[in-house]
């Protein structure tokens, strides 16, 4: 079978308002809450998911998604309970899902035990920020190959149009496209900056199709960061959502609702 993320990019390429991503971290609020949580996001019309596997230094997240992350640690979520976890998903989640982390604590839990456990799970992609493109292709791509997991590459405002065009070209699936240079959830919305930043990718013409994340918090910036992308990444705003949450699935569906109103076909298993 294809991958689910080539298949939903290739099913929705038309979409008129774009794919909504949605990161949450497993393990939180409670450690049982990775399929609740999946399953309220698929029949809430998310169109793909990204589970963040814990982590004692997530450098690159702000106060929010470290929050989570201390949390889910302290409820007992590691790689191993996260891959249980995630077994047997695919008799009721159709979603395309990806494992965001880093890669430490992968490559701890053995690098081809857990790609072959993540793929035998049903686990579409991997996003692994600290990977290098270069040690990637030149000692991971032929076992995340084996396996059928895609790997997703991050660009910022910073990132030279030659590492651009190298990542376009070592990825598939789409491209991370952080808006900002700052930490996740420190700014909301869509600035000038970022929408320059966002017409000189556009005027790139990349082979991969784009996902805009950090900064998009509503509908509206959901809608602005879309025009520049296929679709845009949603995470310390969710991860607030279940932070305060006194009914999941009910907070859940009211928040995606209010993102994208009417919900997406749920692509068959």
């Amino acid at each position: 079978m294809s991958n689910r993320i080539l298949q939903l990019f290739e099913q929705r390429a038309d979409d008129a308002e774009g794919l909504l991503n949605v990161y949450f971290t497993a393990g939180f609020p409670e450690p049982a809450d990775t399929r609740r949580i999946l399953r309220a996001l698929q029949e809430s019309g998310a169109d793909l998911v990204e589970i963040g596997m814990p982590y004692s230094d997530p450098v690159a997240d702000g106060e929010t998604i470290q929050d989570s992350n201390q949390k889910a640690l302290e409820n007992g979520m590691s790689v191993r309970l996260l891959l249980e976890q995630l077994s047997g998903m695919r008799s009721e989640i159709s979603l395309p899902v990806l494992l965001m982390g880093y890669f430490n604590p992968v490559v701890q839990y053995g690098l081809e035990r857990f790609c072959k456990e993540a793929s035998a799970a049903g686990v579409d992609g991997l996003i692994l920020p600290d990977l290098p493109v270069e040690e990637y292709l030149a000692h991971y791509k032929g076992l995340f190959d084996r396996y059928g997991l895609l790997n997703i590459f991050l660009i910022t405002p910073q990132t030279k149009p030659e590492r651009i065009r190298q990542i376009d070209e070592a990825g598939a699936g789409f491209i991370y496209m952080v808006s900002s240079a700052s930490v996740t959830g420190a700014k909301t919305g869509v600035s000038e900056n970022m929408e320059a930043y966002f017409e000189r990718i556009q005027q790139m013409n990349l082979r991969n199709p784009r996902l805009i994340g950090f900064g998009i918090k509503d509908r509206e910036s959901f809608l602005k960061a879309s025009r520049y992308g296929s679709g845009a990444i949603i995470g310390s705003a969710f991860i607030r959502i279940l932070q305060n949450s006194t009914d999941l699935e009910k907070d859940i569906e009211a928040f995606i609702s209010g993102i994208k109103p009417n919900k997406s076909q749920v692509m068959s298993v």
